[in-house]
């Protein structure tokens, strides 16, 4: 069958657009195309890795579930520092690997191994994260901060507890920043802005015996 010149002209037409766009646009749902099943496997990938973690997790508190005046055994301890490596090692994206630092750093300072502690700390406080793919949760990174700050003032770098403390968004524990901020000026020899922040601390919250005896020290020898 014979072809009239205008549907050869249409046809050239078609052929004129597709080398102009049409590559272009095949193109571009192909990227789509990539992109999307790019981004479901990127979902379940973080679905089952976060199981992973969950449960590893799960094992960590389990070996840790003792009395508030119990000990930990040897063996149980060494296996929950495992634990802890594991899950900040291959779950390093993951919620459950900043309560693993978390729970490393107190696994420490029950050894008093303080400078263990402060690197689970600063850890957990580098690897916090914000934006479209969520935030660490603002009373995680607060606790950390607050732990760390006591961790540093110990080990007499107040310099960088002070750092730490003033860099911090305190959320509902104000009172207890305002008391180590106190802690950390007494160290320094800065009596007045000891007062100043143990004052502070003490509107705050609800003031501890500790806090009062701190106050009054001071106040006493004004």
């Amino acid at each position: 069958m014979a072809i009239s010149a205008e549907e050869e002209e249409t046809l050239e037409a078609l052929k004129r657009w597709w080398n102009d766009s049409g590559k272009q646009i095949a193109m571009g749902i192909a990227l789509v195309v990539v992109v999307y099943f790019g981004w479901q496997f990127w979902i379940r990938t973080q679905i089952n890795e976060s199981a992973e973690a969950s449960a590893l997790y799960d094992q960590l508190t389990g070996i840790a579930a003792i009395a508030p005046d119990a000990t930990l055994a040897d063996a149980d301890r060494v296996r929950a520092n495992e634990l802890v490596q594991q899950i900040r090692t291959e779950y390093d994206s993951s919620v459950y690997a900043l309560y693993a630092a978390l729970f490393g750093a107190k696994l420490s300072v029950d050894v008093n191994d303080l400078d263990s502690a402060k690197e689970h700390l600063e850890w957990l406080l580098a690897n916090t994260r914000s934006g479209l793919f969520g935030s660490t949760d603002p009373t995680l990174v607060a606790v950390a901060s607050l732990r760390l700050g006591r961790i540093l003032l110990a080990l007499g770098q107040g310099a960088q507890a002070l750092t730490v403390v003033s860099g911090a968004e305190p959320g509902a524990l104000a009172a207890d920043f305002d008391e180590l901020r106190g802690d950390i000026y007494l160290s320094q020899g800065q009596r007045d802005e000891a007062l100043a922040a143990y004052e502070s601390a003490l509107d705050t919250g609800n003031p501890s015996p500790v806090l009062q005896l701190k106050l009054e020290e001071l106040q006493s020898g004004r």
